[in-house]
């Protein structure tokens, strides 16, 4: 028989505290009867951070004319011979192809919707309505070591939400980089003032910032004899659900607790930044700088940065180049037009080494950040004028506290699936799988 004998609660019931007030979340007695419902502390902690950039490079001035240790930085590379000893250049990876259905083409626009999403899962879109992927290796990594930090990850974009989206595919395969699961994406922010607040509590300053971080402490503390009341008038299910709820609370409270703990050494932040830079300089730099802040800091270890979404024909006049960017990696496989393209790849290169630079200058235990962090930057395109998978622009820099030698350029057999690096990736961290994506292995990193 139905429990149709429910004591009725009010919507707008509250956990009142001095000063402030918990509401409830929606329970099955809200609703009338009969209505249908390792190591040590100090050993150091590797950050993580992934940076895409769509469309490819032109690939014969990326990728370096000899391997191991002794090689030559390319024309694109040129700019990261300051940071040798903490570069890896890693060359003939791939994505795998994708069978079409019949009389179905695969290239062109079905590419560049693959191309973000399989960067950092290794898996393929799903045409329909619905998104569905994979999880990506920030959010496994933020599964397992991020859970101590009072962000396990944040995920940065350069460029605003897409509407333009492709037949038969959700915008969320273009829009994003980070999946949570096989069917959540996770949005990425573009304004950095709202990176800022969700890193560390909104406010102008940070004396702001921190009374307002204490007044969310405690909240469940001051409430917990209306609790017990509470929950004596409440069917089963509805405690479950309510406990569950202030679960989740006491998770919000224990992360407000962290970003104390983190912030308690004497460190200063600097005020909060307003809006979004128009120049694209000042906007990447300043998403750099607050990554940066947030692996000092230790709200979170792990980030994923987008600088452009596929398909975008954004102009970047520091690079000397006035076509835009998509328009520039069509280049008709003509020398000119690809010796142009390159000039937006090297660009793009260089303006990588201000968040390398940040890293190495902070310090960080025994070392630097950058000693103790893995940064992976790369396409999921190889030749933007063919939207092919193989082979790829890919390099990792840092040290991984110890875990990655820098120095080399690295060549694996042709068609080495992309994921048996994010898997190698993943083993760094201390995440042991025995396969991620579509991998056959570790590689020797």
């Amino acid at each position: 028989m139905p429990f149709i004998t429910k004591k009725h609660l009010s919507r707008r019931t509250l956990l009142r505290a001095a000063g402030s007030a918990i509401a409830l979340p929606l329970l099955d007695s809200m609703v009338p009867a009969g209505t249908a419902l390792a190591q040590t502390a100090a050993a150091p902690k590797t950050r993580l951070g992934c940076i895409y950039i769509p469309h490819g490079a032109t690939m014969d001035k990326w990728t370096p004319t000899t391997e191991g240790k002794d090689f030559e930085f390319s024309e694109i590379l040129a700019p990261l011979e300051p940071f040798r000893d903490r570069v890896c250049v890693v060359s003939d990876l791939a994505h795998a192809e994708v069978a079409p259905w019949p009389g179905e083409d695969t290239g062109g626009a079905e590419n560049h919707v693959r191309a973000a999403a399989v960067f950092l899962s290794g898996a393929h879109p799903v045409k329909g309505g619905e998104a569905y992927l994979g999880p990506t290796i920030d959010q496994v990594a933020a599964l397992h070591v991020g859970q101590d930090t009072p962000l396990p990850s944040i995920e940065l974009s350069l460029e605003p939400v897409g509407l333009n989206c492709d037949r038969d595919f959700t915008c969320a395969y273009r829009n994003t980089l980070s999946w949570r699961s096989t069917t959540l994406p996770l949005p990425m922010e573009n304004n950095p003032q709202v990176v800022f607040e969700r890193l560390f509590g909104d406010g102008g300053t940070d004396e702001q910032r921190r009374e307002r971080r204490q007044q969310a402490k405690s909240l469940l503390d001051s409430v917990g004899g209306q609790v017990d009341s509470l929950k004596r008038n409440l069917p089963a299910a509805d405690i479950r659900r309510l406990d569950q709820y202030l679960e989740e609370v006491r998770e919000i409270e224990r992360r407000v607790d962290l970003v104390d703990s983190k912030l308690s050494t004497g460190l200063e932040l600097p005020p909060a930044p307003v809006g979004i830079p128009r120049n694209f300089e000042e906007h990447l730099n300043l998403m750099f700088d607050l990554q940066v802040l947030a692996y000092r800091t230790e709200i979170t270890r792990i980030s994923t940065l987008m600088l452009a979404r596929e398909n975008s024909n954004a102009r970047y006049p520091g690079s000397g180049v006035r076509e835009g960017f998509h328009n520039a990696s069509h280049h008709s496989n003509e020398r000119a037009n690809m010796d142009q393209f390159a000039l937006i790849n090297n660009y793009h290169v260089k303006a990588l080494t201000w968040f390398l630079e940040k890293l190495r200058a902070t310090p960080d235990g025994d070392g630097s950040l950058l000693d103790h962090s893995m940064i992976l930057y790369g396409s999921a395109l190889s030749d933007g004028n063919e939207h092919n998978f193989d082979p790829l622009p890919v390099i990792l820099a840092g040290g991984a506290s110890g875990q990655l030698e820098g120095g080399r350029h690295l060549r694996y057999p042709a068609h080495t699936p992309m994921s048996n690096l994010l898997l190698s990736m993943l083993d760094k961290l201390g995440v042991h799988q025995q396969s991620f994506g579509d991998s056959t292995g570790l590689l020797d990193i």
